[in-house]
């Protein structure tokens, strides 16, 4: 530590040295009200006559007070308003310093002149940005522009007078006897004299970056590096005034000061700063780096945490449900979902260096709008219901169910705005999820996905940064809420990746609406029965919206629907009905409606009711929740919300028809599907591969096992040409890894190699490592953990 220490000291003092040695006022300041001095060399002490400490105990180090200090009769506002307007305007036009020529007052009295330069860095102290200023005594060179009855011979330096020709051509008019010295007389033959050509070819781009100014006539000063007649290369500092016009073309009035010494060491000094300036950034990106991941870490971990609670302790519950089968299932059930959930964090802290590197990509897997939806809503509700929030999806002219697209994406993109709506919308608040069909083009169809919440709302200046990584508004209305600060960059990053936008409004106290638009690929859905006997059903629901267009749907359908919007109307709708002779056949009802609710309207339609009038429950509240209440009031049935059509026609066709449909099996009831047919699978892992017979042995399929890819290669080529159906492959495996082993067996000379169905069973689950099992010869993949729907639903489209 002591030895850094002295290190430290030792760099600093001969920064210090360096700096005084430029014989040129180099300052440091905050950009604040005061523009407060940190730090300057002692030439700047020099310049304005007073020693470090004196300006330090006299102006505090507030450069204001040194131009305005009413305790030393000092009144020189007009210098300072014009500092610091030139300050504001470097500012607001978003450069990075300015240069200007003004007054300045020394100790004694006396003013001068001086020329600032000076540059703002990326540098910032107690949260105000620096900037460095170089200042240079230069009353002498302004005498010299203001006593016009000089000669040149008398002036310093030397002098000449060019005409600027359009093309930013040069011709030299005039000149002392110092600038002939300097230059040589042959100067007068211009581009023809080649050291006159080689200056100006060696300094294009400095006249370039002036060419504006020159053609307009105005006041110039930037230096340039030329040779003399002798082959000494000097720094020439140039200060030009337009004296006139020729034939059209500005005439300018030119002065050059040799400062070959001055840039020689501020080259030097801009090295060392610009080094010291490449230091600092790189220690500020590698903490903020550091930060960020331990900050990343620290709220994932929570993250993570809360779904794995979730698993551990619907497994104790089950457990100790034994008994209770129902309860067994219903604790399955969250396990699955919470541990979807968790695959989706997992695949979060994955997918990040993927995000950053812009190799993100994505599957493209058959997806389920409702089966999405529904497993959005079974997450969520839990949240919703611990805050008391009202929520409901609604759905608006939606014909497609099936797309081809990334189901874990979609879920993480509505999950990601929807728990943030959670967390920032108080307790009793409503959140709504709107999702409209647009127009169709081909085999693309437009979705339009609307969330808006009655919450707190953002502030304007965090909504320019809603979008970026690790971004946490601060908020004293949300400082205790917990969250990555990942879910929106990555949430806006998965839907530019489907070729869709996202779009968000705000006002603070006024909540927020995100609206995602994606072009989803239709694929085929299996045909319903529609057929239905001549029904008559009422629909009971709070919310309007949602009420019309479930009564739209079983209009187009074939069945007769009427709707209210209240209990109390429902039940004068049954009475008003049976008084006629024209009973219904069922009534769809809302479980949560204010006033009369879903529990009491069911008691008193099974009081006025004649006969069994099937009363379904329509719902985005988790069943088992309100199942026992809804079973002892009467509720025949229930339908989660969103009500798409297939959910419609089959809750229509169980409850009310009493036909069974596939929707009565459960995920863990496996069908016998693959009775004779005999599957290879190759799997290293013992665990893995017992599950996966385990799943596979329920359908009925015969399973045979290999332990690595050479086995797998050898038991295939073992076989009959035709034996096995199916294969099923491991990628990660020791001896012989699975890509290599279908590589194998797609040349094996039999006539089933090239034929026979190889799918990828693989915890790899980014579309990079989809694309490589294709162009391993492989025909799909099977993303582990594996799950018995899922593993049916692949296999079932490779079997004949």
């Amino acid at each position: 530590m002591d030895k850094q220490k002295s290190s430290a000291g030792q760099i600093g003092y001969e920064y210090d040295t360096l700096m005084n040695l430029l014989h040129v006022s180099v300052s440091k300041h905050l950009l604040d009200d005061h523009f407060t001095l940190v730090w300057a060399n002692d030439f700047y002490y020099e310049l304005i006559g007073y020693t470090k400490e004196e300006y330090l105990a006299i102006y505090h180090n507030l450069c204001d007070t040194y131009y305005m200090n009413d305790d030393l009769g000092i009144h020189d506002e007009e210098l300072w308003n014009q500092l610091g307007a030139e300050v504001i305007r470097t500012l607001n036009a978003g450069e990075n310093g300015y240069t200007m020529v003004a007054q300045m007052r020394r100790r004694s009295g006396e003013y001068i002149w001086v020329r600032m330069s000076a540059r703002f860095t990326d540098e910032y102290i107690d949260g105000y940005r620096v900037s460095y200023t170089a200042m240079m005594d230069v009353s002498d060179m302004m005498r010299m522009e203001q006593e016009q009855s000089v000669t040149y011979d008398n002036l310093p330096g030397f002098i000449a007078k060019y005409k600027v020709g359009k093309m930013l051509d040069f011709t030299l008019l005039d000149g002392n006897d110092r600038f002939f010295e300097f230059f040589g007389k042959e100067s007068w033959k211009n581009m023809e004299y080649p050291l006159f050509r080689d200056n100006v070819l060696r300094n294009q781009s400095v006249f370039e970056e002036h060419r504006e100014a020159l053609l307009k006539g105005e006041q110039v000063h930037f230096t340039v590096h030329m040779s003399d007649q002798r082959g000494q290369d000097a720094w020439l500092q140039i200060n030009g005034s337009c004296v006139g016009h020729q034939e059209g073309d500005p005439v300018y009035l030119v002065i050059y000061i040799d400062i070959t010494n001055e840039t020689e060491l501020r080259q030097m000094q801009r090295q060392l700063e610009a080094q010291a300036k490449r230091l600092r950034s790189a220690l500020k990106e590698a903490e903020e780096a550091n930060r960020a991941k331990s900050d990343f870490l620290s709220r994932m971990s929570h993250d993570i945490r809360t779904p794995m609670n979730a698993i551990l302790g619907m497994k104790d519950i089950a457990v100790s449900h034994m008994e209770d089968p129902d309860k067994v299932k219903d604790c399955l059930k969250k396990i699955g979902l919470s541990g979807q959930h968790l695959l989706g964090l997992i695949n979060d802290v994955l997918d990040m260096s993927k995000i950053e590197s812009g190799e993100m990509a994505l599957r493209d897997d058959v997806v389920s709008l409702p089966e999405v939806l529904e497993n959005i809503v079974t997450i969520m509700q839990p949240q919703f219901k611990e805050k008391d929030q009202k929520f409901s999806i609604r759905l608006q002219c939606v014909i497609h169910e099936l797309f081809l697209s990334d189901s874990l994406r979609l879920r993480q993109i509505f999950l990601n705005i929807l728990s943030n709506a959670c967390k920032f919308t108080p307790p009793g608040g409503s959140i709504t999820m709107d999702v409209a069909e647009g127009g169709t083009e081909g085999r693309i169809t437009h979705f339009a996905f609307t969330i808006t919440d009655t919450g707190i709302g953002m502030q304007p200046e965090f909504m320019e940064h809603l979008f970026t990584a690790f971004s946490r508004e601060r908020d004293s209305r949300v400082d205790k809420t917990e969250g990555t600060g990942l879910g929106m960059a990555i949430t806006k990053k998965i839907v530019e990746l489907l070729e869709g936008t996202i779009e968000v409004e705000s006002e603070p106290g006024k909540g927020s609406v995100f609206r995602v638009y994606l072009p989803l690929k239709i694929e085929e859905s299996p045909k319903l029965d529609a057929s239905f006997p001549d029904l008559k059903v009422i629909v009971a629901d709070d919310d309007a919206v949602m009420c019309e267009y479930t009564a739209e749907m079983l209009r187009n359908i074939g069945i007769y629907a009427d709707w209210v919007d209240s209990g109390e109307q429902a039940v004068a709708k049954v009475l008003e009905a049976q008084k006629k002779g024209e009973a219904y056949d069922a009534i769809l009802l809302d479980w949560k409606m204010p006033g009369q609710d879903g529990l009491e309207t069911t008691r008193r339609l099974r009081e006025v009711s004649k006969g069994k009038l099937p009363i379904l429950i329509i719902s985005a509240y988790d069943w088992n929740d309100i199942e026992q209440e809804a079973k002892m009031a009467g509720v025949s049935g229930f339908l989660q919300k969103p009500i798409f059509a297939s959910t419609l026609i089959r809750g229509l066709r169980q409850y009310i028809l009493g036909e069974s449909t596939d929707g009565e099996r459960s995920e863990s009831e496996h069908i016998s599907d693959f009775e004779g047919r005999h599957f290879l699978l190759v799997e290293d892992n013992a665990l893995n591969r017992e599950v996966a017979q385990e799943l596979l042995g329920d359908m009925g399929a015969v399973i045979d096992t290999a332990c690595d890819g050479l086995q797998g290669v050898e038991a295939f080529a073992a076989s009959e040409e035709g034996f096995y159906d199916i294969l099923l492959m491991d990628i990660q495996m020791p001896v012989m890894d699975g890509y290599t082993a279908a590589r194998t067996i797609r040349t094996l000379n039999r006539a089933d190699a090239g034929t026979v169905p190889i799918l990828a069973m693989t915890a790899d689950a980014f579309a990079e490592d989809i694309q490589a099992a294709k162009d391993a010869g492989m025909d799909g993949h099977l993303a582990k953990p594996l799950d018995g729907v899922t593993l049916k639903r692949e296999i079932s489209k490779y079997l004949s």
